[in-house]
């Protein structure tokens, strides 16, 4: 019985860190539901950037944008990051690249935000913005077009994101 706890156990972890659905529907999807939102709203987020100053969502509206939701203790997230920090260096001057780093202290975020070069970093001790995204599992992407629409949501693979950047640069 031990071993199949066990089991369960790396099951959960592994479907926590990297694993969720992805959608790519074109339409604006409130944070966490299935109903159409005003690209307004979901822009309507405000967080605490490594420095301590605050971001708006607001500063985003006209140009695609990146959230990725991560959490320092993940592989997956990790694994992300050349891929990630590669894209923002290409495309960062026609799309906004932002971090938001949960699930850990502010210092395991900042330690790590730290070394990740071309992103806006989010510090979300209190999950307020996964909250805002209806994000319940690191790695997340929220991919929004210049319009304020979600077009993607969820785990995607670089190559996935790859293309969705690309598709949405102008």
């Amino acid at each position: 019985m031990p071993r199949v706890l066990a089991l369960l156990l790396v099951g959960a972890l592994l479907i926590g860190c990297g694993t969720g659905s992805v959608q790519s529907n074109g339409d604006a999807q409130a944070p966490g539901s299935g109903d159409a939102q005003a690209p307004a709203t979901v822009l309507d987020f405000t967080g605490a950037t490594l420095a301590g100053e605050e971001f708006s969502g607001a500063s985003l509206a006209g140009s695609p944008a990146v959230l990725w939701f991560w959490a320092p203790w993940c592989p997956t997230c990790r694994a992300q990051i050349p891929n990630l920090t590669s894209l923002a260096a290409e495309y960062g001057d026609r799309v906004s690249f932002v971090g938001v780093g949960g699930l850990a202290s502010e210092d395991d975020i900042t330690q790590l935000a730290g070394s990740i070069d071309h992103l806006v970093h989010l510090i979300d001790l209190d999950g307020d913005v996964w909250r805002h995204f209806g994000v319940t599992a690191q790695s997340t992407y929220e991919v929004i077009d210049a319009d304020g629409r979600i077009v993607s949501s969820g785990f995607l693979t670089d190559a996935d994101l790859n293309t969705l950047v690309a598709d949405l640069a102008p």
